[in-house]
């Protein structure tokens, strides 16, 4: 145990911590918005299997949510038990962003939440479409805090150095700092697509359990059309992104592609054992020049190799295959989205019928695929950052606390465990609330239950079983 390096530790647990946590936000960031799509679908058209659906994945934004609340409190904890010099060097710049997230998205969030779980029955139609609104809003206000801080410490601007800390000079360059607007794309692409396919599986599993009702139909489509709509877009802003990393982060950029030398007319690396001691791949296979072409938009483009930049790189492996598996499974979702949408077109008279069970079988099993590329971008983008915190300005090394490793390999060990519980604990709930689904299933005072003054919509249309128009 005194052999571990307690900064390594403390990467790790802090890994961990972030890892759980962003799992959550990812899903409410979006899923949001999918409640507000729902409700104006209901407003609109008034027919209930618009508000069954609100009902239905309204339970699981609430689990999210609290699990995102909860799970956050212990990372701001570890800034000042594993990383003070994190804040004592760049607070002036961290310190703020944080409190507005807290002060114009959070308490946004919490407030509102409250009228949109349970406030249907007591306050008009309109109140309560606009508490959903505003919850929906202020996630991604959260998020937009949130991605400025990090985007910050990979692309720094808008500050300067006073005695050893950072002071700002500009906060619009502090905030739209080279990164962010790739970054804040990148991620809300991302919290989309894991929404999109979350609620595609859960409807397709539903729906394997001979669930044919017109909100589950109505559900399904949603998630796939969603998924296919976003999934090109996330392929050009991650082109993006990757050109704006080779400009301002060109280390982590050759470490993702697996560039050991500066050359022209680069090739893409397919696959390889990336070795840091011989500074070499093993059983590479590359397709000659075509990483030039996509990163420079020319064959003979130069591209910067690691060699350059010895002892200033990240760890090479873990990046490089962290990013083949959030572009593998890009291609994956690419190909589910589009071949599942083929058989669930607008111009299909009975999309209950024309799903396929096997792709309903490849649905459920991408429910969480969001999740998987997610995790894979963001160990990218992170441990591509290393070995700075914030690039160019302060390294983990010199934000480290002195705490011993035995004490942080304990408390890492307890985190794990009980996060291992909390997965489990989160995915069984979602799938039990997926079997126990039922029409009379009415949560957090919808205004469908036995009120005073309930607010219902007639049906303006009737459609025959598992029939939609979505």
């Amino acid at each position: 145990m005194d052999g571990l390096d307690p900064i390594v530790l403390a990467r790790i647990q802090f890994a961990a911590n972030m890892t759980f946590h962003i799992l959550f936000p990812t899903i409410s960031i979006s899923l949001g918005w999918v409640l507000l799509f729902f409700k104006l679908r209901f407003v609109k058209t008034g027919q209930a299997h618009w508000m069954e659906a609100y009902q239905f994945w309204v339970k699981i934004f609430a689990l999210t949510f609290a699990l995102g609340v909860v799970s956050g409190i212990t990372m701001s904890f570890q800034f000042g038990t594993n990383w003070p010099g994190f804040m004592e060097k760049v607070g002036n710049v961290a310190g703020p962003l944080l409190a507005y997230e807290v002060l114009t998205a959070f308490f946004l969030e919490a407030t509102m939440l409250g009228v949109m779980l349970f406030g249907r029955a007591r306050v008009s139609e309109r109140m309560h479409t606009i508490a959903t609104l505003l919850v929906a809003g202020g996630t991604t206000l959260s998020a937009f805090w949130i991605l400025a801080l990090n985007s910050w410490m990979h692309t720094p601007a808008g500050f300067k150095m006073i005695d050893g800390k950072a002071h700002v000079t500009s906060w619009l360059e502090v905030i739209f700092n080279p990164s962010f607007p790739y970054r804040f794309t990148h991620m809300m692409l991302a919290s989309g697509l894991t929404v999109a396919f979350l609620v595609a599986g859960i409807s397709a599993y539903r729906w394997l359990r001979s669930e044919r009702s017109a909100e589950v139909i109505a559900s399904l489509k949603t998630g796939i059309y969603l998924a296919a709509f976003l999934i090109p877009l996330q392929i050009v802003a991650g082109d993006f992104h990757g050109l704006n990393t080779l400009e301002h982060q060109p280390a982590k950029l050759a470490a993702m592609e697996g560039i050991w030398e500066t050359q022209k007319g680069v090739p893409v690396v397919l696959f390889a054992l990336p070795d840091e001691k011989t500074r070499s791949n093993r059983y590479e296979i590359a397709i000659p020049k075509l990483a030039s072409l996509y990163l420079t938009h020319s064959l003979d483009g130069e591209v910067r190799g690691l060699n350059d930049f010895k002892g200033q790189h990240p760890p090479v492996a873990p990046v490089f295959w962290a990013f083949r598996i959030m572009v593998g499974m890009g291609m994956l979702m690419l190909a589910v989205s589009w071949l599942s949408v083929l058989q669930l077109a607008p111009w299909k008279k009975d999309p209950a019928r024309t799903l396929k069970k096997w792709q309903a079988m490849a649905l459920v099993g991408m429910t969480f695929a969001g999740w998987v590329a997610l995790i894979a971008g963001w160990y990218t983008t992170e441990i591509g950052r290393q070995p700075w915190l914030v690039s160019g300005v302060l390294t983990a090394a010199q934000a480290a606390s002195s705490v011993v490793a035995p004490k942080i390999a304990f408390t890492l060990a307890l985190y794990l465990a009980l996060y291992a519980v909390l997965i489990v604990a989160y995915v069984s709930v979602v799938f039990y609330l997926a079997r126990h689904k039922t029409q009379a299933d009415m949560p957090f005072g919808s205004g469908m239950e036995d009120t005073p003054n309930p607010v219902t919509y007639p049906e303006k249309e009737t459609h025959p079983p598992g029939a939609v128009h979505a």
